[in-house]
């Protein structure tokens, strides 16, 4: 299966308005391009849906990748889209505010945000809007852990988070902030880091979980992985926890789109565990 997208360009088309069809393109990210889902510039996403349109219920992924909170753009998770794409599956990739522009708990409103859009459009591609996950790396599967266990953001856009169908997070700091970068102080300010972990908001309602890290991360402490899924286990919550031995913080997410007609155990295990929901 083919994914809809070319080397530069990635051809989207939205469901027909008043005006006709309306046509956007993902460029570089020094260009807006995209899909609008908010007034702010860095509010763009891009759609990576299969091919095939025989199928409308593709279940769909909406991927928040890392910048430590404060960069990244969504054209450097191509390969991620592409492979989930390829497997059948609409793949969503947000832009999203970051620091200095905004500090926690404001960059999760975004995330929250492009999930009320995919919901809202993604039958437009072939998705399933019953069949929603969010899958972050690194500070990306920070925020996507956080709009599972904490309702406040998905209830601000009028959804629950019980509604997900699933959560994502490759190598993501779920139960430490990390201290060695010197903005942390101000990307979770003292006053509001207790809210800034997913930990404390688990009640065992969360949706099913599949953490994912390397062995050999020394970015982010793949313990955070070992502690988040002991305290779902401690709520019966559904979890998986895998770890991949030899694999670094940036390896687990190039692992996506490595070696053509090589199958990244990773991937696989992404793809088998929203077959399995």
């Amino acid at each position: 299966m083919r994914v809809m997208a070319r080397r530069r360009f990635i051809s989207l088309s939205l469901a027909a308005c008043a005006a006709g069809m309306i046509a956007a393109r993902a460029r570089e990210h020094d260009a807006p391009g995209g899909i609008a889902y908010g007034k702010a510039p860095r509010q763009r996403l891009d759609v990576y849906a299969p091919e095939s349109r025989t199928r409308t219920n593709h279940p769909v992924v909406v991927y928040f990748y890392g910048g430590g909170w404060q960069s990244g753009y969504r054209s450097n998770s191509r390969g991620v889209a592409q492979a989930l794409a390829a497997r059948g599956i609409v793949t969503v990739v947000p832009d999203y505010r970051v620091y200095p522009e905004t500090v926690f708990p404001g960059f999760l409103d975004d995330p929250a945000a492009a999930v009320r859009w995919t919901r809202d459009h993604v039958r437009e591609f072939g998705g399933d809007p019953g069949r929603i996950f969010v899958m972050g790396h690194s500070s990306g599967a920070h925020m996507a852990a956080m709009l599972a266990t904490d309702p406040r953001y998905l209830a601000a856009q009028g959804m629950s988070n019980t509604s997900l169908s699933g959560m994502i997070g490759l190598a993501g700091p779920y139960a430490a902030i990390p201290t060695s970068d010197p903005h942390m102080d101000e990307i979770f300010p003292a006053a509001l880091r207790q809210r800034a972990l997913p930990i404390p908001f688990i009640t065992g309602n969360e949706p099913p979980m599949l953490l994912a890290a390397g062995t050999a991360d020394t970015d982010v402490d793949p313990h955070n992985s070992d502690r988040f899924a002991d305290a779902l286990r401690a709520h019966r919550g559904a979890v998986e926890l895998k770890k991949y031995p030899g694999y670094g913080h940036d390896t687990i997410v190039k692992s996506f789109s490595a070696v053509p007609n090589t199958v990244s155990p990773v991937l696989a295990d992404v793809t088998a565990f929203i077959d399995a929901h």
